[in-house]
């Protein structure tokens, strides 16, 4: 058996696979159908409600879980609780390496504080 036999005999599986799972969902489609269709119209409007409701239902319990799950990871993910400390004097990598010391703002006139007057209408386009 050769690799493309092998490709070919899975392709044709999978072909396989996905057509009957289609076939079952169409007969399930026509069985909800001829289900709906028995029902009176208050019938399918009251199950429809209740339906509805338990989604509501299920949405608040989501929502009530995430929070407490987003509560909990904050609680023990906080600084405090590590020992770490944020303040900027307790890094001194900070102090030593600062790259932003002594340049100047390049679009500010440095000596008046009054920005740069360009030529052009744009500052960065020519129009």
């Amino acid at each position: 058996m050769s690799v493309m036999d092998v490709v070919h005999n899975w392709s044709e599986k999978r072909k396989e696979k996905s057509e009957t799972f289609n076939k079952m969902q169409e007969d399930d489609k026509l069985v909800n159908m001829l289900e709906e269709r028995k029902k009176s119209a208050n019938r399918r409007e009251l199950e429809k409600y209740i339906r509805d409701q338990e989604e509501d239902e299920i949405k608040k319990q989501l929502d009530t879980i995430h929070k407490k799950q987003n509560k909990d990871n904050w609680k023990s993910n906080t600084i405090l609780t590590k020992g770490k400390s944020i303040l900027k004097d307790d890094r001194p990598i900070l102090k030593e390496k600062n790259i932003f010391k002594g340049n100047k703002n390049t679009l500010v006139d440095n000596k008046n504080k009054v920005p740069l007057q360009n030529k052009r209408k744009g500052m960065f386009f020519r129009w």
